[in-house]
């Protein structure tokens, strides 16, 4: 009977801070590394750009990016702060050199500048504008 008291005991203890563990992990869109200055955030004018830049170390093969289309910025609330997104979908080569499937990603800006991209961005980006994003797919070694 001690036995299987200590048994639930410890069964209840280990649960309780399994949920405790949970509710302390953040989720990767809600993570806020960078806070805005105070006010209204200006427009990301080169933010084709800056994406562009950025992928191009990013991603595990940039060449032969298929299916890229990008939505222009619009402001959303993001990190608990209202900044400009915009969204991605892109089907890229994985390490193996097989294609990994088109998904949705976002880029946040922070001041007019690409702060960071977003791997899990479907609530953020459903109902997007996409358009071809044919400069994402002539990388070239």
């Amino acid at each position: 009977m001690r036995d299987i008291a200590r048994i639930l005991a410890a069964a209840m203890l280990i649960a309780g801070l399994a949920g405790l563990a949970a509710c302390a992990t953040p989720e990767p869109a809600e993570v806020a590394f960078s806070v805005p200055r105070g006010g209204p955030q200006p427009f990301p004018a080169n933010y084709r750009a800056e994406l562009l830049i950025f992928l191009r170390s990013y991603l595990n093969d940039p060449t032969g990016v298929r299916e890229a289309m990008i939505a222009g910025p619009v402001t959303r609330l993001f990190g608990g702060y209202e900044r400009y997104i915009v969204c991605l979908r892109y089907n890229a080569r994985n390490l193996s050199g097989g294609y990994t499937g088109a998904s949705d990603r976002m880029a946040t800006y922070l001041d007019g500048r690409f702060d960071r991209l977003v791997e899990t961005a479907r609530e953020y980006c459903s109902g997007a504008a996409y358009v071809p994003f044919p400069e994402l797919e002539k990388f070239r070694r």
